[in-house]
């Protein structure tokens, strides 16, 4: 199919007369045809949102496909109040999309991110033309990868994206002034590339001043505080059961949102609805290369050559094929899970998630940072740091999406190691392979000096070098008593991983990561004038274990391919 016809800015009237525009792509021919759309908030035109999935491909398989861009957005009207509109946006513009001349009333959603999340809104709407979506590199819950993580802000993502989204808006608020404009844009760049620098650092967290500071509106933690209609408006983990189409759920090891993908897999899967879900080593930005942070990934695992058998979007566009094209067979005996295996660098096929063949084991925390499987005896002495807000631990990779000089995917992990305030536990070198696949929770028995304590936990594989490399971390912000231990737990998000025979396990502990996470200021200070340190203890006895739970695969399990 050669021919494309390609109409600009066609209006859609929502249902309070706001009019959102789209670029529609239809293939030569009369028709009709199945339709995909894309509703986003970062520009329709924009080359990364051309890139996700192809329109001229879908087009050439046969599809209608539709870009639009989201209210308050470039070319559409109205203001933007993120993620609060899209479900009755959603619904209205499926059902105008079913409607369009040549479209055959099917309708399919796909795309990363918000992209991601505004597909869940459409569907949580029960538009009846909609009959599957593909949502990639996005949440479930708000509060535990979008907002916050256990209990602290997630500062690197909010503030980097909330000041990028602001230069449409000082475009539109500015649109009849161009020299202010120009002055404005000129100091949010400023900021923007300033940013680890100055904006990170600023007091109090939560309020970010650099938003104030240049009239750009707080999409990040704050707004969702105060405004809790918007954050019940996209959470994706209690619509399991109003979202009643079929989902593909993409998401990559590296990416800031990836346990949401698996838990919107696990949601819709045991809610009884057709299920997919892909998993790479992949980051939030990145999939169409194989390198991930310090780490080659292999040819196999870049999008454009996925298992080196097809690309990410053939795959997108074979699964939507199933439900959008009457007629397409159903190839029941594949697996609805894709895995990539980390440290053997391989896919596999799962019939689901998590594997009910994982077992819970847990690795004890130690005198001397031992890293052990007995448990620990009844006289070992605590472990202690300072915990310092004026000099908190730097992020060095892992699953995030922040400002550039902070990118995401595994890193030698020395310079955080050999910091005093970082604790650092190492098992003795394994003598067989050892597979960990599933969530990691982290329980921590400890105290501090301070009436609030944040307690950072990271997982990291040692190769025979003695290079360690960072896999997974979590936190948890709690209320403590000054100087009662007490139990948390942390939970560490989810991994595919081989530790190779030879290598060792590591566990990390410590009390900030920063900025991916904003400092715990237990004085409630807001200048740095204000800030106090604290002493934290870790212990580790036979009354008082801290461990982490490894989800391990037995060895001999049957490979599903």
């Amino acid at each position: 199919m050669a021919d494309v016809r390609i109409e600009f800015d066609v209006p859609a009237r929502m249902r309070d007369g706001v009019v959102l525009r789209a670029d529609v792509f239809r293939p030569g021919g009369t028709g009709p045809w199945p339709v995909l759309l894309v509703r986003t908030p970062y520009n329709k035109q924009d080359p990364g949102i051309l890139a996700t999935l192809n329109p001229l491909a879908a087009v050439r398989r046969g599809y209608l496909v539709v870009l639009q861009d989201t209210r308050g957005r470039y070319a559409s009207e109205g203001e933007w109040e993120p993620l609060r509109h899209e479900q009755a946006d959603g619904y209205d513009s499926v059902r105008w999309a079913a409607r369009l001349p040549e479209a055959n009333g099917l309708v399919g959603m796909y795309g990363p991110s918000y992209l991601g999340n505004v597909q869940w809104m459409a569907a949580a709407g029960k538009p009846p033309e909609l009959k599957a979506i593909v949502p990639a590199f996005t949440w479930s819950e708000p509060f535990d990868g979008l907002f916050a993580r256990g209990g602290a802000i997630e500062l690197g993502l909010g503030g980097n994206w909330s000041l990028q989204q602001g230069a449409n808006q000082l475009s539109r608020r500015f649109r009849d002034d161009p020299v202010e404009l120009r002055r404005r844009l000129v100091a949010l760049v400023a900021e923007l590339d300033t940013l680890d620098r100055t904006g990170y650092w600023e007091l109090p967290a939560d309020a970010f001043p650099a938003f104030t500071r240049h009239g750009v509106p707080d999409l990040g933690y704050q707004r969702a505080l105060a405004d809790p209609e918007a954050v019940a408006a996209c959470r994706v983990a209690d619509k399991y059961h109003q979202v009643d189409v079929p989902t593909l759920n993409i998401g990559g090891w590296y990416d800031v949102f990836v346990q949401g993908t698996l838990d919107n897999y696990q949601g819709m899967s045991e809610a009884g609805h057709p299920a997919a879900l892909i998993v790479g080593p992949w980051s939030h930005r990145s999939q169409g290369g194989h390198q991930q942070g310090e780490l080659n990934f292999g040819l196999a695992a870049n999008e454009r050559s996925l298992d080196l058998a097809a690309t990410l979007a053939d795959v997108q566009l074979d699964w939507l094929d199933r439900w959008l094209k009457p007629g397409i067979p159903d190839p029941t005996t594949e697996l609805p899970v894709r895995l990539f295996l980390t440290g053997i660098n391989r896919w596999r096929h799962e019939p689901t998630w998590p594997l009910a063949r994982a077992v819970d084991t847990p690795l004890h925390l130690g005198a001397g940072g031992r890293l052990r499987a007995e448990p620990p005896g009844p006289d070992e002495a605590p472990d202690t740091f300072r915990y310092d807000p004026t000099d908190p631990v730097r992020t060095h990779g892992g699953q995030i999406l922040m400002a550039s000089e902070y990118p995401p995917g595994p890193f030698d992990q020395h310079r955080v190691e050999r910091r005093p305030d970082v604790l650092v536990y190492t098992g003795e070198p394994l003598d067989a392979d050892l597979e960990v696949t599933g969530r990691v929770r982290m329980v921590l028995v400890a105290a501090s000096s301070a009436p609030s304590a944040d307690w950072v936990a990271r997982l990291c594989d040692v190769d025979p070098d003695g290079v360690s490399r960072n896999l997974t971390d979590g936190i948890v912000r709690v209320r403590v008593a000054p100087g009662q231990p007490a139990e948390h737990e942390i939970d560490l998000w989810s991994i595919a991983h081989v530790f190779r025979r030879g290598h060792r396990l590591r566990v990390q502990v410590t009390s900030s990561n920063f900025p991916r996470w904003d400092r715990n200021v237990d004085t409630g200070a807001t200048d740095a004038e204000g800030l106090a340190v604290a002493d934290q203890t870790v212990h580790h006895d036979a009354a008082r274990p801290s461990r982490i739970i490894l989800p391990v695969v037995p060895a001999g399990e049957p490979d599903l391919g």
